[in-house]
């Protein structure tokens, strides 16, 4: 059998080995922390090879993803479907085994991580998850949600400002379940911290209400053993196990310093570790005893069975508990939410009413909230204006894991990233509110769950000038725009109830990405529309109002801006067609035949009327057409007085339309 140090071992020499072949990557971190790691998966981690997405699995995430060989060295070893061609391939096109590690490339990759300190935050939104699963379907006796996070995380991580963010509301909140590892070599990119990261990290987390273990030897098993032990009997506070390591160990000449930080060891240095390491075997060879030893299919395949008794003997007490726990776990939305929210949209067309689209938001979460009580809302001390809070909410706090709401405090970076991990975790379809303005903090995140395909859904309110005497500070501009350039994202900006209502049922629908709704704060009047024009709105971008014949311009408007439009059109002498296009995105993924229904190739005179910056707008008017739009900062004024002043009139729109359609 062989010793733990081995084992540990081939975590080093498959990290150095993969980062020498790809002539890229980080060694120094899998080699520093390959003994926490042998320690976690070897005596600790729940976790089933052969079923990756086991529900009650315990969650592990590598924040300091740049270490990337750490974590595809242990589902290499450990059985998953992770071949050593995968690892021989690591930061090569199109393999399994990219430069950080990314959700949805190798099984047992619980998130995407890079972006530093986002891992841990992401984190505490799986432990929080957790938490709120149990707490809504244990029940005494049965305990079929029960699983911890665990999170490696560096120096890096604790220096970004999103790790405040969201460790701190962990403490607050009391997530027992979630533990971190910190990796306190004292090395990043620039060399030695003390000249730039001097906190004192223990009492820093102490003072979040953290349980603290300091001064772990990062490279003594039974140490490390004894810490995780510890961790997990305290179950009323998060733990932070501070662990000494030296970066790159086992490396004679690199070691402790940060040349092997993020770069090759290079071929004679491999050679020397190999010797001082006494690992006797050449590039990717793995000894049978060793794998014997990191094996975890059995163990893994016995654990879930235990499991799956569990969930049996629960299933037979508690039979529609545990039907919902089976139908949220999948993903699935309730049998009846097509036919209930169809008629819910009718209801709030029959209603015509003319609210701000932050307050329609709010009569569409009243109206969506009973269907779905996977929906776990949330804002950044905004709920008042945000208007995210609805009559079924039921705040989270440390003393009750058992609601669906939660004040995340100022914390617009770290409410997002910890949404992204509640989305990971699976079971809840998370939603966090703040001024559009503040998506700027919170943009890595989104970035972020473009990127991962994930189902999450900010929300933005307070969506232009419109918002008036607060000024350009908390004025978007740019925003809207630039949130339409992200990938794989949806961004709704409705300019009534009915496109509200339509954006959150889209969004609720959305599995394969994020969505951003985006709302007024101002009363928006009602739109008539009929059933095919309200069918229309999900497709992005539809004709509102219409002309007899040929138009003889067309009139493309978002959000408030869309009653402007009708207005000019009716106030204007020519032929006016009005398009609504809530969602671009959405609207560009139609068929060509439905996108030149709305836009006849024959009708070039186009005017596109947002407020907002208006380059964007340009690829559906054309060069020759016209944008009224911000292309400078806002002023403190009344709403009023704003849009007049910056052009957005009847008038101006009239204007716009005769000069294109000359």
């Amino acid at each position: 059998m062989s010793s733990r140090r081995t084992l540990a071992n081939a975590i080093r020499a498959l990290s150095m080995d993969a980062v020498q072949k790809a002539n890229s990557g980080h060694p120094g971190a899998p080699m520093g922390m390959a003994d926490i790691a042998e320690a976690l998966w070897n005596g600790h981690m729940k976790h089933n090879p052969a079923n990756p997405d086991w529900a009650d699995r315990d969650r592990f995430v590598l924040s300091n993803g740049h270490g990337s060989m750490l974590i595809y060295s242990l589902l290499h070893l450990t059985g998953y479907d992770l071949s050593m061609d995968d690892l021989k391939s690591f930061r090569q096109l199109h393999a399994k085994t990219p430069g950080h590690p990314e959700y949805g490339y190798a099984p047992g990759v619980e998130t995407t991580t890079g972006p530093l300190g986002q891992g841990i935050a992401n984190g505490v939104g799986m432990a929080l998850a957790e938490k709120t699963m149990a707490a809504q379907f244990n029940k005494p006796g049965h305990e079929v949600v029960d699983h911890n996070t665990y999170v490696f995380m560096g120096d890096g991580c604790l220096m970004e400002g999103i790790s405040h963010e969201a460790c701190s509301f962990a403490g607050t909140l009391g997530l027992g379940k979630l533990v971190a590892f910190w990796d306190d070599n004292g090395i990043s990119i620039d060399g030695h911290t003390d000249g730039w990261f001097t906190d004192d990290t223990p009492m820093r987390f102490e003072s979040y209400g953290w349980h603290v273990i300091r001064s772990v030897d990062g490279h003594d098993a039974d140490a490390l053993n004894k810490a995780i032990e510890e961790a997990k009997s305290v179950t009323d506070k998060p733990t932070l196990i501070c662990c000494k390591t030296i970066i790159g160990f086992g490396s004679p000449n690199l070691a402790g310093t940060h040349d092997c930080h993020g770069a090759p060891l290079g071929d004679d240095e491999i050679k020397l570790t190999r010797e001082q390491l006494d690992w006797a075997h050449g590039p990717f060879v793995i000894p049978d005893e060793v794998y014997a030893g990191w094996n975890a299919k059995e163990v893994g395949a016995a654990a879930e069975s235990v499991w799956a008794d569990k969930f049996a003997a629960y299933k037979a007490e508690y039979p529609e508990l545990a039907a919902e726990y089976e139908r949220r776990t999948a993903g699935d939305l309730p049998a009846n939410w097509e036919e209930e929210a169809a008629k819910f949209i009718a209801s709030v067309n029959e209603k015509a009413e003319s609210p701000a689209t932050r307050k329609a938001s709010q009569n569409a979460l009243n109206g969506f909230g009973p269907l779905l009580p996977e929906f776990l809302g949330g804002s950044a001390d905004l709920s008042p204006s945000n208007l995210t809070f609805w009559s079924g909410c039921k705040s989270i706090n440390e003393g009750n894991a058992d609601g669906n709401y939660l004040s995340y405090g100022v914390r617009e970076f770290g409410m997002s990233a910890i949404m992204n991990g509640a989305s990971l975790h699976g079971g809840f379809v998370p939603y966090g509110a703040t001024f559009l303005m503040f998506s700027e903090y919170a943009r890595n995140a989104l970035r972020m769950a473009a990127l991962m395909k994930i189902q999450s859904i900010f929300v933005y309110t307070h969506d232009s000038i419109g918002l008036g005497e607060d000024g350009p500070t908390h004025q978007p501009i740019e925003q809207i725009p630039t949130l339409r350039m992200i990938p794989n994202m949806d961004v709704w900006r409705p300019c009534d109830a009915v496109e509200t209502a339509v954006a959150w049922k889209c969004a609720v629908e959305k599995k394969d990405g994020p969505t951003c709704l985006i709302f007024s704060r101002q009363g928006l009047a009602h739109q008539p529309r009929s059933d095919a024009q309200i069918a229309d709105i999900a497709k992005g971008g539809y004709v509102l109002v219409d002309c007899d014949g040929t138009p003889d311009a067309i009139v493309i408007a978002t959000g408030s801006e869309v009653d402007l439009a009708v207005k000019a059109a009716a106030a204007s002498d020519k032929k006016v067609r009005v398009v609504s296009m809530p969602n671009t995105s959405a609207f560009d993924a139609q068929d060509d035949a439905y996108k030149a229904s709305v836009f006849p190739a024959s009708v070039t005179a186009r005017v596109a009327v947002e407020a907002a910056v208006s380059d964007g707008w340009y690829k559906y008017v054309g060069l020759n057409g016209k944008v009224i739009g911000m292309n400078r900062f806002g002023e403190s004024a009344p709403a009023g007085q704003l849009f007049e002043e910056f052009g957005f009139t009847v008038d101006n729109v009239v204007s716009a339309i005769d000069e294109v359609s000359t």
